[in-house]
């Protein structure tokens, strides 16, 4: 049996790094050699809530080369580079009424298909793979899919152009839904950053103005921008253990306004629902990435990044070998080093 390097959690706090079986293609199937992966918020939060020795690779930002097809797949894809989407699209039964209107992460028959891009290579349903044009590098292709996770929230937020638009946390999602609403086209965009580098990043990627999450001057500075009202559209990305981030896009949203929740809560929270009803407010749930209006938010993230509309390459802050991808967790986990994006290139 061929091998491979990969990376496992080791259930006390560290990658580490040994072999593991090689993936072969099976019907459908494609081997793509990782030459990318993002470190994940999920992927940091995974460790910390973990307690268990997790034996499958992780890593769902990635961006590799294919080198083997399995049978009733064409074999011209050997060869291409592509961004995988690992979660939906890659393990999909494309049968099922889900799949059949494009939302594959909603697949009622989803693949066991095992293994993540924190490995030499990676394995799953060809129909997956997204091909990237010749301009992107790995770097910006292992950057599609946090950013069709941003896409998906603020294309269903139905973002239109001049806008307000806050967008809460400027953690990957923050910013790259930042880059997102930019490139959709709005007006004023506010975001708010907990690190000097964050608000940076998205002054850069197009937020025109950022602020500490508790500070005061941020929620007079949307109302004086709008007339009193508040945003049009708030992108919530912060998510936790506590219903603040939800109570301040009730607050930070006009009445009649929408907001989108991308953060992911780990514990039940508590939230004052009449405030929103009140304001008649569309609450809207997010989570991944799909086809909408006929586009799936891969497509739309290649397109925007490959036209220069998307300058997510400069997120990526840090590089590290799959070798040293321990080195890689602590440096995502410790802001003060500056990271943004943290990737494992191969």
């Amino acid at each position: 049996m061929a091998m491979m390097k990969a990376a496992f959690y080791d259930g006390k706090g560290k990658m580490n790094v040994a072999e593991y079986p090689k993936p072969e293609a099976g019907p459908g199937e494609v081997v793509v050699k990782v030459r990318a992966s993002g470190i994940c918020g999920s992927d940091l939060q995974m460790k910390a809530d973990q307690t268990e020795e997790d034996l499958d690779p992780v890593g769902h930002e990635v961006a590799g080369e294919i080198v083997e097809a399995g049978p009733g797949v064409d074999q011209s894809l050997v060869g291409k580079r592509v961004a995988m989407e690992t979660i939906g699209h890659g393990k999909a039964c494309l049968t099922c009424w889900y799949c059949r209107i494009g939302q594959y992460k909603q697949c009622q028959n989803l693949s066991e298909i095992a293994g993540g891009g924190f490995a030499e290579y990676i394995k799953r349903k060809a129909a997956g793979c997204y091909v990237l044009p010749d301009n992107l590098s790995w770097e910006e292709g292992a950057m599609v899919e946090p950013f069709a996770v941003s896409l998906h929230g603020v294309r269903r937020g139905q973002l239109k152009g001049n806008e307000t638009v806050v967008v809460l946390g400027a953690g990957n999602i923050g910013l790259t839904a930042v880059a997102a609403a930019r490139a959709i086209g709005t007006g004023k965009i506010f975001v708010t950053a907990r690190h000097e580098q964050q608000a940076s990043m998205a002054k850069t990627l197009g937020a025109d103005y950022a602020f500490q999450p508790d500070d005061p001057a941020f929620e007079d500075a949307v109302a004086d921008a709008t007339e009193g009202r508040g945003a049009d559209l708030t992108i919530e990305t912060v998510g936790g253990w506590n219903a603040a981030p939800l109570e301040q896009a009730i607050t930070v949203t006009r009445p009649q306004g929408r907001f989108v929740v991308i953060g992911g809560y780990r514990t039940p929270v508590t939230v004052d629902w009449l405030r929103p009803m009140l304001k008649e407010q569309t609450i809207v749930f997010s989570s991944c990435y799909g086809i909408l209006d006929g586009k799936h938010d891969y497509e739309v993230a290649i397109e925007m990044i490959a036209s220069g509309q998307s300058q997510l390459a400069k997120m990526v802050t840090h590089r590290y070998s799959l070798d040293d991808i321990q080195k890689g967790f602590e440096t995502a986990y410790d802001k003060t080093t500056g990271s943004i994006k943290v990737q494992i290139i191969q």
